[in-house]
């Protein structure tokens, strides 16, 4: 079996939630209220905890351990969106990135656990109970904002615009996507865009936000062929300055 459609699809998946679950983590200390603060503490703890299975999955398929893949690549050798690692900014962007995000990581877990390979499979049926708090956190927060204040719902279409372009890039496709959909490793990004499109609309149709029309938008693809912004060589600094001063270190 060839496995390297396993490992781009398994490198972007975890990539996305190491680079998101960071800056989640940002807001420890900082949310708007306390349970925001406890909420978005909560949920980097998980993605950092659910990349590390993929990166052990990686790891039992031939690529180096965990830490070594989470802490030791530059910023070129990462396969995440370029969505995740833009700066957290005010509430209102970070709001609209955990919706948009994670609406597609929860769809993207329930057609991976339809997945021809079973150890992805298995992984999925776990984690897309995890990811139930996620969605609806987002949903009921996008829907209480979406129609409060003038105020909450211009900042909020106002990152949506901004965030748009960069959410469809989540949906970029793998080299091997002809061979993931054939071999029924994964359904695909297109199916996936597909669903996740209109399960936003279902949100957003019930606030008096506008969703930008995605047939317009152009978006903004190469993170996962390693084009990043200015923004992730300093997030991976920080992340891994403990873990290069002795890689070797036993905790």
């Amino acid at each position: 079996m060839n496995n390297e459609p396993v490992k781009e699809l398994l490198y972007k998946i975890a990539d996305d939630l190491l680079i998101l679950g960071h800056r989640n983590s940002e807001w420890t200390g900082f949310g708007p209220l306390l349970e925001e603060d406890i909420a978005f503490s909560s949920m980097a703890q998980d993605k950092v905890g659910q990349s590390y299975a993929i990166y052990q999955m990686l790891n039992n398929l031939g690529e180096q351990s965990p830490d070594t893949v989470a802490f030791m690549r530059n910023a070129n050798q990462f396969h995440n969106c370029q969505l995740v690692e833009l700066p957290n900014q005010e509430y209102d962007f970070s709001l609209v990135r955990h919706f948009l995000f994670d609406t597609a990581d929860a769809l993207r877990w329930e057609l991976l656990s339809q997945s021809s390979y079973e150890p992805l499979a298995q992984l999925a049926k776990k984690i897309k109970g995890e990811l139930r708090y996620h969605t609806m956190h987002a949903n009921t927060w996008i829907k209480q904002l979406g129609s409060a204040t003038e105020e909450s719902i211009s900042r909020l279409q106002n990152s949506l615009q901004a965030a748009m372009p960069y959410a469809l890039g989540i949906f970029e496709e793998s080299p091997y996507e002809k061979e993931i959909i054939s071999s029924r490793i994964f359904a695909g990004e297109q199916e996936l865009k597909k669903r996740w499109l209109a399960k936003i609309e279902d949100v957003i149709i019930k606030t008096q936000l506008q969703l930008p029309d995605s047939k317009v938008i152009i978006p903004i693809y190469g993170g996962r062929s390693g084009k990043h912004t200015e923004h992730l060589q300093p997030l991976l600094d920080e992340m891994s300055e403990v873990f290069r001063i002795d890689p070797t270190a036993e905790w």
